[in-house]
């Protein structure tokens, strides 16, 4: 049974945009790429760079499906799953996510 932990309101994240947020050690970058509720959440940590920067990537659409674009090296992360386009053996955590009354949730 999963834990959630509440984050911050939906409305501290502009849309097309992410934040980074910190659950215990782990940094999570959560981005909600619309006006409506949905959220995503990955790991912030870009395995080709070892940097916190996924959260201030570029959201985009391709192939149907949302990805995030590393700042750095531009690599491709799908936000649903955290699969790397480009190297699938780099991809990154996942992290269910939710909004409830109005507050991003993140699944520990």
């Amino acid at each position: 049974m999963s834990q959630w932990i509440t984050l911050c309101p939906v409305t501290d994240i502009l849309p097309g945009t992410g934040v980074c947020a910190l659950i215990g050690e782990q940094q999570v970058a959560v981005f909600r790429p619309h006006a409506d509720e949905r959220v995503f959440a990955i790991s912030n940590i870009d395995p080709f760079a070892q940097a916190s920067v996924l959260s201030r990537g570029l959201i985009a659409e391709h192939q149907g499906e949302l990805w995030v674009a590393s700042p750095l090296k531009k690599q491709h992360f799908r936000l649903h799953d955290g699969y790397c386009l480009e190297d699938g053996s780099r991809s990154v955590a996942h992290f269910t996510s939710r909004v409830v009354d109005g507050m991003v949730q993140v699944a520990a």
